[in-house]
């Protein structure tokens, strides 16, 4: 017996494993009970270096080798291959039970624990064998596994780096390592991990695809379009090749080869939750709303625990103009990470839309976020600020950090400012803008042309960007943003500037501690007002806006009422702003109105589902559907020229209109709006106030239908009124974008001197 179990030894020793499992399999025919353990051992040794199934081979040696820990390992790696979780981690606990000090049963234990999402029993293993094993690659790199599991990103990065330097040949480790550098933002780091595992495996598909995600983070699209389809041509049904794939074509515009690329991943593998946030978002952007929320709903489904899904779902549904379902989803989001920046920050853009709000309630909601930002800081927020010269009177270099500087609404209040200032003030302000947007149009080449500087910085993180405009030596950062979409918030909590300020892009307090001032006027942001907000309210004297007219020669029409023999109201808001209480108010003033209409022009009203249960909230207040005209989305010179068709624009409430007041008055058409007590609400007013129409502006919900009633019923005033707004409108502060830049030159001054002092 001794001569063959040699001979065994030295079957395995030579690598002739056939034979090996030939002559274990003879000896047990031979051999019964716990003689047979060692035998059964060798057999599942040889099976398994010939890629066939040790599973009963094992079994049968660990139940007669109680005592061996390494069988007891090898079959905990068998199970866990075989997909048994929960007897592979017994089967490990066994050979740790045996020998405490298996370093290779706690990583392999550790690994299953991952699996079982067993993150901290998991970690306390790998720092087990790391400090049996300090010198071992694979301790290490295990280790690195873990703390990525449980989120711990810094830590997994530091550990995946030892675990190269002690071995620079393990695949695992590089791998582990770009994934950490990944989520913690560093892509030319994680990109270089990448490309070196790519080295040690040319044809590793996981890598081609993970390195076309950073690619993509990047702004590399090409590049990342390259790789994605190298992993596809490499293995065709892969479905993170296919998501990142669609991800570049997304970062590119090409919104719809997008769509086919999330809908290729998710046809490979269903329920993958990656593709199927994605597309739901590009559907959303697509503004195929139902069909966005058909396929967040169903990621919601099958990932109710994640919090990315209830945050994708309410994006589909806030846009869709269903508030309350949307909050319930982001409210979700929280319930399942309380750190969820992003779900904190949707949520608080959306409660500005809900009517009768609680002031204490919104500003602590705030005050929570911009908490979490400065924790996310952390300590590195303290830059040496007293090394900028403390000169009141000498030039300022301005920040502009938005994600709107582009055809938007933030871009069409900008440009004139900045083409004014450029020409009055270039010698005294000097503008450096931080632009967010993957994409540029004509209008952000234009806001470029008045810039000192432009910088894309989408694929940089907080820290990177805190740094990049600490070297530019910013002296006064200014948010143009807000909570709204690609905002860049949590970098204020960074303080990378002496002064900073939010301005134009939003209409509530920001949370953020550490934004100094709010820039406002007194009609939008009375004194009353400042107890709503963390930052200081610095009001420039006459308004917060200054409006870049429409470059499209376009006629005022004639009154349509004069023509038409009905009066046509009208609304070309985000629906999302369009709440109970507006269409109840909206309703009773049809009512009033004999054979009046109201038309409603908005992207979702592309969708008739969307269409249709507008239709269902007036006919519940008894306005028959025909009554309505419903239009969607259009250019912007269709989008102007239909106020044409307009008598009288009705401004929406809570959240009133902005950019749609300032185009309708430029049309010649009059807005009503009513009065809240809140900046958002009041946006209206100080449009009004600016332009000489105090008028139509409502003290409340019954003045506002007494007033659309009174006002409707002077066509002859309205159609002098017609005639002379868009005058009015290019005369007043709001469009003498020269005026404006000095006030604003003037408040930009009065904050750096309240600093300097």
């Amino acid at each position: 017996m001794p001569s063959q179990t040699d001979q065994l030894v030295t079957l395995f020793n030579t690598r002739r494993y056939a034979e090996m499992e030939q002559l274990a399999r003879t000896l047990l025919k031979k051999l019964h009970g716990p003689q047979a353990g060692f035998i059964w051992k060798a057999l599942s040794v040889a099976l398994k270096m010939q890629g066939k199934d040790a599973l009963q081979a094992l079994q049968q040696a660990a139940r007669l080798l109680p005592h061996d820990a390494e069988t007891h390992n090898n079959l905990g790696v068998a199970l866990r291959e075989g997909g048994k979780l929960e007897q592979a981690l017994q089967a490990y606990r066994k050979a740790l039970a045996v020998k405490p000090e298996f370093a290779d049963a706690l990583c392999n234990l550790a690994n299953a624990e991952v699996d079982a999402r067993l993150f901290e029993q998991a970690v306390a293993h790998c720092r087990r064998a790391v400090a049996l094993k300090p010198d071992s690659a694979v301790a290490h790199n295990c280790l690195a596994n873990a703390l990525y599991a449980c989120g711990s990103y810094e830590e997994a990065a530091v550990a995946a780096a030892r675990a190269v330097e002690l071995q620079p040949g393990l695949l695992e480790a590089h791998i582990n390592r770009g994934k950490a550098l990944q989520q913690l933002e560093q892509f030319d780091a994680a990109l270089h991990s990448y490309d070196t595992a790519l080295v040690i495996q040319p044809e590793q598909v996981d890598v081609l695809a993970s390195r076309s995600a950073v690619l993509s983070d990047l702004g590399r699209i090409d590049d990342a379009l390259a790789s994605a389809a190298a992993a596809i041509k490499l293995q065709p049904q892969h479905a993170a090749a296919h998501n990142n794939a669609g991800i570049a074509l997304k970062l590119a515009g090409r919104l719809d080869a997008a769509q086919a690329e999330f809908n290729l991943a998710l046809q490979h593998q269903p329920a993958y939750l990656p593709a199927l946030l994605n597309l739901g978002g590009v559907l959303n952007e697509l503004q195929r709303y139902e069909a966005a929320i058909a396929h967040c709903r169903r990621a919601v489904e099958l990932h109710a625990d994640s919090p990315e899904a209830h945050v994708n779902l309410g994006q589909a549904l806030c846009q869709a103009g269903d508030l309350e379902q949307g909050l319930r989803h982001y409210e979700r989001a929280l319930v399942l990470r309380p750190d969820h920046l992003e779900a904190h920050s949707y949520r608080l853009f959306c409660l500005n839309y809900v009517a009768n709000p609680d002031d204490a309630a919104l500003l602590d909601a705030a005050r929570q976020f911009g908490e979490l930002a400065a924790q996310r800081a952390g300590d590195h927020k303290t830059w040496h600020h007293e090394d900028s010269i403390r000169d009141s009177e000498r030039p300022l270099r301005i920040g502009l950090v938005s994600g709107d500087l582009r055809a938007h609404p933030v871009g069409y209040f900008l440009e004139a400012v900045l083409a004014a200032a450029s020409s009055q003030a270039a010698q005294r302000l000097q503008f450096i803008a931080y632009s967010n947007h993957r994409l540029e149009d004509d209008t952000s080449r234009r806001l470029k042309s008045y810039c000192a500087g432009w910088r894309a910085v989408h694929h940089l993180s907080d820290a990177a960007l805190a740094a990049q405009i600490v070297a530019d030596r910013i002296d006064i950062l200014l948010d143009l943003s807000g909570h709204s979409g690609l905002n860049r918030l949590p970098l204020f909590a960074w303080k990378p500037a002496p002064v900073q300020a939010t301005w134009l892009g939003y209409f509530a307090t920001t949370g953020v501690r550490e934004i100094d001032y709010v820039m406002a006027d007194p009609w939008t942001a009375p004194e009353s007002e400042q107890g709503n907000f963390d930052e200081t309210i610095l009001r420039l004297p006459e308004t917060r806006l200054c409006f870049t007219l429409p470059d499209v020669e376009m006629d005022i029409a004639q009154l349509p009422a004069l023509h038409n023999g009905y009066v046509t109201f009208g609304c070309f808001n985000n629906l999302v702003k369009m709440g109970e209480q507006v269409v109840a108010l909206w309703a009773k003033i049809l009512h009033l109105v004999p054979n009046s209409k109201l038309h409603l022009k908005a992207g979702q009203l592309d969708e008739p589902a969307i269409r249709e249960r507008v239709a269902a909230r007036f006919v519940a207040y008894g306005i028959d559907p025909s009554r309505l005209v419903m239009q969607g989305q259009s250019s912007r010179a269709d989008y102007l020229a239909s106020y044409r068709k307009i008598d009288i624009a009705l401004d929406p409430f809570p959240f009133t209109g902005g950019t749609t007041t300032v185009e309708a008055l430029w049309m010649g058409v009059p807005v009503l709006t009513l009065a809240g007590d809140r900046l958002v609400a009041r946006q209206g007013v100080g449009i009004l106030q600016n332009v000489g129409l105090p008028e139509w502006i409502a003290t409340s919900e019954a003045d506002y239908v007494v007033k659309a009633v009174t006002l409707a019923q002077d066509l002859l005033a309205l159609a002098q009124l017609r005639s002379v707004v868009r005058e009015r409108l290019a005369k007043s502060p709001l469009c003498d974008a020269e005026r404006f830049v000095t006030h604003f030159e003037a408040g930009l001054r009065q904050m750096w001197r309240r600093w300097c002092n």
